[in-house]
């Protein structure tokens, strides 16, 4: 059964954010708001937290994980990144974006595009993302919670309680969440290629 933790949306409770931060490094997976809708989140080389993703999305070996990052410097630890393309993502961050990337070495190989050596990275614009990031102090293995056959993400905590209680280990509910996942931003040939439109304004990318 999944623990239920209801946190303040502008100034979460230090207790919650530990708890839950606890929960991820002990190998849990947790559903967590983010600044486009909720995501399915574990830690960075938690095997068996990937393959519950995987399954509870019914995902294949193609699909993006995303390294939900705290900042910039989190973020170049795990993928290759020139100047050109940094300006751009810097300009856009923190915000409702994920940008595919070459990944660095830090990078599990099971996360990684299976041709392409890829993986998707964010900076969210979230003030209970940013909590856990900077408790947990490195990036949120994630997934936006879309379920399988469904158009729209669940935007309610409870809900999630209530329809996954016995496949994730936590929900993280700070009220009413976005229906939109991030506009997807493949920068892996040096060029801007927009793969999904989504929350963030894509404008700044065509």
């Amino acid at each position: 059964m999944a623990k239920y933790f209801d946190v303040h949306p502008e100034n979460p409770q230090a207790r919650i954010i530990d708890n839950v931060v606890d929960l991820v490094r002990s190998g849990s997976l947790v559903a967590y708001p983010t600044d486009s809708c909720f995501a399915l989140g574990c830690q960075l080389g938690n095997r068996e937290g990937i393959a519950r993703i995987r399954t509870i999305r019914q995902l294949d070996d193609r699909h993006h994980f995303t390294l939900v990052c705290q900042n910039f410097a989190q973020l170049g630890q795990f993928v290759q990144i020139n100047n050109n393309v940094f300006r751009a993502i810097k300009a856009a961050t923190p915000g409702s974006y994920t940008f595919i990337l070459p990944a660095t070495n830090e990078v599990p190989r099971q996360l990684l595009h299976p041709k392409k050596k890829t993986v998707g990275v964010r900076i969210p614009d979230h003030v209970v993302t940013q909590a856990l990031l900077a408790e947990l102090g490195e990036p949120l293995l994630s997934s936006t919670l879309l379920m399988p056959g469904e158009e729209e993400p669940m935007t309610q905590g409870w809900e999630i309680k209530e329809r996954l209680d016995h496949v994730v280990d936590a929900v993280l509910d700070s009220g009413d969440c976005g229906t939109e996942p991030t506009t997807v931003v493949d920068f892996s040939s040096g060029v801007a290629e927009i793969v999904r439109y989504g929350a963030g304004d894509p404008t700044r990318f065509e």
